[in-house]
């Protein structure tokens, strides 16, 4: 037999009814404007992304320029100058290049980064002139591919990679790298860092003697999941004012 609630104890579960609708409705509007918040970054993020790949896209297939001289150095950034189509004339200082690890496409190997003195100034800037195999890292084995005299570069303008990768660092004692860090690979060769250009060029595909180092690799790749997180954030958004508004509905009706 069910027994009758006494007005003594109506009262006091009444309060805390009416505290769990707050609680709950608090915490869903603060999920709620979370999820939206996100979801808004991400349509942001998105329009940053396709401005980023619509620049790139037309630095890479814009008319060769001359590469940056040391006054305009402090003015070079990654946002405005990363992937410029540019050329360059001067000497490789082929006994100063320095090995990259990387992985390619080709297989295991190593960016050939090498000096170059400019014709027209005499500072320097360092060109990745491409990649070889694991079994060419000795420059004698590719000696044909060693020019001597002036030369002209054409590649990308690339940002300088300093200390080393997510997962590995470099170390310049034991002449190991793992990205191209110009200023350390300069100060490590014993040149004078002042000097040298803040970026590097990545040297187009025109065949080297030879056939190595291996030009024309760099890899212009964006990646563009903004519009998938944008739409899983205003999804959770809308759960949680659907789930809110089901418990407050349920609450109320009780």
């Amino acid at each position: 037999m069910t027994q009758p609630v006494s007005p003594d104890s109506a009262s006091t579960a009444q309060p805390r009814s009416k505290t769990t609708r707050i609680i709950v409705a608090i915490l869903a509007v603060i999920l709620f404007c979370g999820f939206v918040a996100l979801g808004i970054w991400q349509v942001e993020r998105r329009a940053w992304k396709l401005d980023l790949i619509e620049k790139v896209t037309t630095r890479v297939s814009a008319p060769v320029q001359p590469a940056p001289h040391m006054a305009d150095w402090a003015a070079v950034n990654r946002d405005r100058d990363e992937y410029r189509h540019v050329s360059v004339r001067g000497t490789l200082l082929n006994d100063h290049e320095t090995l990259v690890y990387t992985s390619t496409d080709y297989g295991a190997g190593y960016w050939v980064m090498t000096p170059l003195l400019r014709e027209d100034s005499g500072n320097i800037i360092m060109i990745n002139r491409g990649f070889v195999p694991t079994d060419h890292k000795d420059a004698s084995t590719r000696s044909a591919g060693q020019p001597d005299g002036i030369v002209t570069i054409n590649g990308l303008m690339r940002m300088d990679e300093p200390g080393g990768t997510a997962l590995r660092d470099n170390v310049p004692g034991d002449d190991r790298w793992y990205s191209r860090d110009v200023k350390a690979m300069a100060a490590h060769d014993g040149l004078d860092t002042a000097k040298v250009a803040p970026f590097f060029i990545d040297a187009d595909g025109k065949q080297n003697d030879g056939g190595l180092p291996l030009g024309g690799l760099t890899q212009i790749r964006f990646h563009n999941s903004h519009l998938i997180y944008a739409i899983t954030w205003f999804s959770l958004a809308l759960m949680v004012a659907a789930g809110a508004w089901f418990a407050l509905r349920g609450r109320k009706q009780d």
